[in-house]
């Protein structure tokens, strides 16, 4: 948890200056380039990946506090796209591979990058994806990683922002909703007593299955009151119209914002040039916006859980 100068710095270059996040997510990879085919119709190569990271950072970063993204992709279409170098920029370490069941995906990092190179490349925050179960043969292997991430980020002084995903330990099935509520925020409770900075928690219900937004609620502040750190929601495919009620009723409970990538952005797959830079320009931005002045508007500041740190005299001369 945060409790050194540079691990704030780096925390409020992700948030705004009431300590609340909006952050761009487009650190996706293999997924998105697959979907881009599909949508297209055609093969899709390198620069037309950085092409549309490019082109929705620069439209919609200016309306979000910071943005996550990829070094493979995402840092190029970062340096092009003319934001300001002051916005914070978040880094994956992960490589998910999504074919096998999510009890047999391994943690699998990207090649020759980790938390040293994040700080060293000027990124202000690092995240992991990780898929967990409190029950599951690995839990301890996957708690140890994170720990040992934990670790890390502690000596090189930059923010840990964790990403646990439920899944089901019989893969003939998915997760029923009680199911999927009590390991959403059992895993808050037990990373967030372990030293992350931020939780990226997935919304506690599957609100298809549910669609009682007092249900959504009250899930929520189970949530909030199990989460020892600051948290946010991510969007994790669902509309944009749905996750709008979500980070409603998310930051009334407790968030401190959204990290958020395809329910902004996901019409702008198939399309390039013009229409790309029109969606973006109108709806994507619009999208944004509205995101940011709701966690602004309802959210907790981070700050309120952290608060700042204490630099006592000659603090920097034990730095």
């Amino acid at each position: 948890m945060t409790s050194d100068f540079a691990t704030y710095r780096h925390l409020r270059q992700c948030s705004s200056t009431r300590g609340i996040f909006s952050i761009l997510a487009i650190d996706h990879r293999g997924v998105l380039l697959s979907d881009m085919e599909k949508s297209r119709g055609k093969p899709v190569k390198r620069r037309d990946v950085i092409e549309l990271k490019r082109a929705i950072i620069h439209h919609l970063a200016d309306e979000a506090t910071a943005v996550l993204t990829d070094p493979e992709y995402g840092f190029a279409a970062f340096t092009e796209s003319g934001i300001s170098g002051g916005k914070g920029l978040l880094s994956p370490l992960e490589v998910t591979d999504y074919a096998p069941h999510p009890s047999q995906r391994l943690t699998n990092f990207i090649e020759n990058w980790d938390v040293g190179k994040i700080k060293s490349a000027g990124g202000s925050g690092v995240k992991l994806l990780l898929y967990f179960h409190p029950e599951a043969e690995n839990a301890q292997f996957q708690t140890d990683l994170v720990d040992s991430i934990i670790e890390q980020c502690t000596v090189h002084r930059i923010p840990f922002f964790l990403e646990p995903i439920s899944y089901s330990l019989d893969p003939q099935k998915t997760l029923s909703n009680e199911e999927r509520r009590q390991v959403v925020i059992e895993s808050a409770r037990h990373f967030t007593a372990r030293g992350i900075d931020i939780l990226k928690a997935e919304f506690p219900l599957d609100v298809k299955q549910q669609p009682d937004e007092s249900v959504w609620a009250k899930a929520l502040d189970e949530l909030n009151a199990a989460s020892e750190v600051p948290w946010t929601i991510l969007s994790a495919g669902v509309t944009y119209d749905i996750f709008l009620r979500q980070t409603i009723l998310a930051c009334k409970a407790g968030a401190s914002g959204v990290m958020v990538g395809r329910a902004v952005w996901a019409e702008a797959l198939p399309l390039a040039g013009e229409a790309l830079n029109q969606f973006l320009a109108t709806t994507g931005k619009a999208r944004m916006r509205a995101l940011t002045e709701i966690c602004n508007l309802y959210g907790t500041s981070w700050m309120d859980k952290v608060g700042r740190p204490s630099l006592e005299e000659n603090w920097f001369q034990r730095f």
